[in-house]
């Protein structure tokens, strides 16, 4: 029983002076040595959560890319406990993603809107109508709901594009929408 101790403190001890390295040279080589220890568990926790061998495969190379800048910013005491964690986040951030991928039926999008009929001439006035609303939404509104529903991307997406924060593009998303109600129920009263 003591071996196994002291061969797991040498290897956290082993690991705290390659990421202590890594810290201070940069050097990518020396965080692909520490990284190449744990990518077992690091596939392990990533097939576990996505259930696919490609996906997998792909998050665990993504996860080292996320390491490349977290290993400088974190106080890390356990490095593989923690990099379990930042595994087992990115995963999940990925189902998120995955999720909010789904596609988006601009007539979903509109359901709010009454003159909304399957023959043209309502169906042109209708879209007439959102697109005077759209001009009358702040700016940031504005660009959140069409990067969501006309560009079909999720918010993780367009948090990257815009530079806003995710809580931002959800709140903008949210805020949008009822704005857009209020106004076709507006202009169709």
């Amino acid at each position: 029983m003591i071996f196994f101790t002291r061969s797991k403190n040498l290897q956290d001890a082993d690991d705290h002076i390659l990421l202590n390295s890594y810290r201070e040279t940069g050097d990518l080589s020396v965080l692909g040595q520490l990284f190449e220890k744990q990518m077992p568990l690091i596939y392990g926790v990533c097939f576990k959560y996505l259930k696919d061998e490609d996906l997998a495969k792909d998050a665990v190379m993504g996860i080292f890319e996320e390491l490349v800048g977290k290993a400088k910013q974190h106080d890390i005491k356990q490095f593989r406990s923690w990099l379990y964690v930042v595994s087992r986040n990115y995963c999940l951030m990925q189902l998120r993603s995955a999720k909010k991928m789904e596609t988006v039926n601009l007539d979903d999008f509109m359901e709010f809107t009454p003159v909304l009929h399957p023959d043209t001439d309502n169906r042109e006035a209708a879209m007439k109508a959102l697109e005077l609303c759209m001009e009358k939404l702040p700016a940031n509104q504005k660009q959140s709901i069409h990067l969501f529903y006309f560009n079909e991307q999720c918010y993780k997406e367009i948090a990257n594009s815009t530079g806003f924060s995710l809580n931002d593009v959800k709140s903008y998303i949210q805020n949008g929408k009822r704005n857009l109600k209020i106004c076709l129920e507006r202009n169709s009263a």
